[in-house]
């Protein structure tokens, strides 16, 4: 908070404060306004005072330092004067003050006693504001802090899916390319379309879910061209997608591995790709039969991309439940949108 904002709102407490104490005393102790005065606004001065005494100079200087025995003895120190301080401008209003009932004056030891209770709770509640302040202060700082970390984090993660899919998309067409395939311009051209999505179209925390989703096709289409129109893949959406946004580039780990690491080629076991979305939920299904002899574990990165991702960005909204099996491979996950 900027400094003209707390000195507002401390001279606002402190007014409706004097305000709400000269209003009591006026009407219920039946004090003179200038009584009303003296006791009120004067000596609440005072005390203002002792508070921000405590509050600027003695906290910062001493206990925030770990200096006790100093702290200890400026508030001792400090509560005598103003004891002594307080006594005598009770003498100068003697008879507002010091007067009681029935013509009687109040004592110096008695006075002085009453003066010490004050000065202490005032103390008091202005230590109790400095720490609750410091307190808050340095719980938004570290949600700042980790607010910056995780940001980073995910700015990481996020700059790890480009070359990794460029990684397996240029295999792809290296595959292509290395069998003089008609196809290849076809697939540098798809490749083209999808890194300028990744690239220029995705850099918001979300995405229009029909953008994410024909980028999903966009890849696919990639694939099949690379497996010479040979791969097959049951994909089916079900539900409204154009008022629904997602994360991007969240589920294309899940698919690029059933490429790499599943069998595509087979029309009796096609991988199995099903989305479903209400208007608060996603479900993600994807199966796909396993290579038997299949040895390469180098896939692991994208996956555990995306679980940190999950965790970062949908907290207690998702569950993923991944089954890998002795020839099958599936993929469920549940989120909220």
């Amino acid at each position: 908070m900027k400094l003209s904002w707390q000195i507002f709102w401390h001279t606002l407490f402190w007014v409706a404060m004097i305000s709400f104490f000269l209003f009591i005393f006026h009407n219920n102790a039946k004090l003179s306004i200038d009584a009303t005065i003296v006791v009120v606004v004067i000596y609440g001065g005072i005390n203002i005072g002792l508070f921000y005494l405590n509050y600027l100079v003695f906290i910062p200087r001493f206990l925030n330092k770990k200096r006790y025995n100093i702290y200890a003895i400026a508030i001792v120190a400090t509560v005598i004067l103003f004891g002594f301080g307080k006594y005598g401008v009770a003498l100068i209003f003697k008879q507002y003050v010091l007067m009681r009932m029935k013509g009687q004056v109040i004592g110096f030891g008695t006075y002085f006693l009453n003066t010490v209770f004050t000065s202490l709770v005032f103390l008091f509640l202005s230590t109790a504001l400095k720490f609750a302040v410091d307190w808050f202060l340095n719980e938004r700082i570290q949600r700042d802090l980790e607010n910056q970390r995780l940001s980073a984090e995910l700015a990481f993660l996020k700059s790890q899916i480009n070359p990794h899919f460029l990684f397996n998309s240029l295999n792809s067409i290296y595959s292509l390319a290395y069998q003089r395939s008609e196809t290849t311009p076809e697939a540098i051209l798809k490749l083209s379309e999808i890194m300028r999505y990744m690239l220029y179209e995705c850099n918001d925390n979300k995405v229009d879910l029909a953008r994410e989703l024909q980028y999903l096709q966009n890849y696919i289409d990639l694939q099949k061209i690379r497996f010479g129109n040979k791969a097959f893949i049951d994909f089916k959406i079900d539900g409204k997608v154009e008022t629904q946004q997602i994360v991007p580039l969240l589920l294309i780990a899940f698919i690029e591995n059933a490429f790499k690491h599943g069998v595509a080629s087979n029309p009796q076991t096609p991988i199995r790709l099903l989305i479903e979305v209400d208007e608060a939920h996603l479900h993600f299904f994807m199966q796909n039969k396993k290579h038997t002899n299949n040895r390469d574990e180098s896939g692991g990165i994208g996956l555990n991309n995306v679980k940190r991702r999950l965790d970062l960005l949908y907290p207690g909204k998702y569950n993923l439940d991944i089954r890998d099996e002795r020839d099958t491979y599936t993929v469920e996950l549940s989120l909220v949108l």
